[in-house]
């Protein structure tokens, strides 16, 4: 019988991060069934990602093409980012209509909470005067974002609004998933610039790591919360009715939150 890996062995394996969507203790057996466990999880994941978000911003070197939007807007209309946000994520929502997808309860949370997060993010902190920490900034939004995604995408809820807007583009498209998310990263990062987003290297470091960082959460997820035998239920529930099979081994394509 093998013996259990070393603590050294396991943070190795979170390190370089899962490539699926494994079922969790928390994860609910159904998108709009929550139990306290998958809504805590996802609540708290949230938070994490929109603090994320609201710490890619402070920083000053640029963000997460969506943020940029946001930023974008909320410079052009005097409004709040939390705001422009939610206007965002809301308008995106009614995009799923003509594509026929179907929201579950994490889409309509990730609405409120991620915008909620990020903005109060946002207003509370400060662009530092040292590049260090500003760059300390990017990377610790990064990270905390890939966490935030580990709990939300797994606590089986349903995707967000963008993610379920890109899903939906690929099935009626027939696009594979990368180039639909290419396209709509692309429109979106030069909507943002245009109205005044900050683009820097925080948004190429962001393009580059995310990926990595949301893989490292969705490890931690397995490792701290992982199940034996999970139920053909809880597999549906993250492999068909959030995500694409396709998709689901693509953590580059988190936004996972967003």
């Amino acid at each position: 019988m093998p013996s259990d890996p070393s603590p050294l062995a396991r943070i190795g394996a979170v390190l370089r991060g899962a490539r699926t969507l494994s079922p969790t203790r928390f994860t609910a057996p159904r998108i709009w069934r929550p139990t306290p466990g998958s809504f805590a999880a996802l609540i708290a994941g949230l938070w994490l990602f929109g603090t994320g978000e609201g710490m890619l911003l402070a920083a000053n070197l640029g963000a997460a093409p969506w943020s940029v939007l946001a930023q974008g807007l909320s410079l052009r209309t005097s409004i709040s980012i939390g705001w422009t946000t939610l206007f965002i994520s809301t308008c995106v929502l009614l995009l799923w209509i003509p594509l026929r997808q179907r929201p579950g309860l994490g889409t309509i949370m990730n609405i409120l909470v991620i915008a909620l997060a990020l903005g109060i993010t946002y207003g509370a902190l400060t662009t530092p005067a040292s590049l260090a920490l500003r760059y300390a900034m990017v990377f610790g939004g990064i990270i905390i974002i890939g966490i935030g995604s580990g709990f939300y995408l797994t606590s089986g809820h349903g995707p967000g609004p963008r993610d379920g807007w890109m899903t939906g583009l690929h099935r009626v498209t027939g696009w594979p998933v990368g180039v639909v998310r290419l396209c709509i990263e692309v429109v979106v990062l030069s909507c943002g610039w245009l109205l005044g987003g900050t683009v820097g290297i925080g948004t190429v470091f962001f393009a580059l790591l995310i990926g990595q960082a949301v893989a490292m959460g969705l490890a931690l997820m397995h490792r701290l919360f992982g199940v034996e035998s999970p139920s053909p239920e809880h597999h549906a529930i993250l492999g068909s009715e959030e995500l694409p099979a396709d998709h689901v081994p693509n953590v580059d394509d988190h936004d996972l939150g967003d």
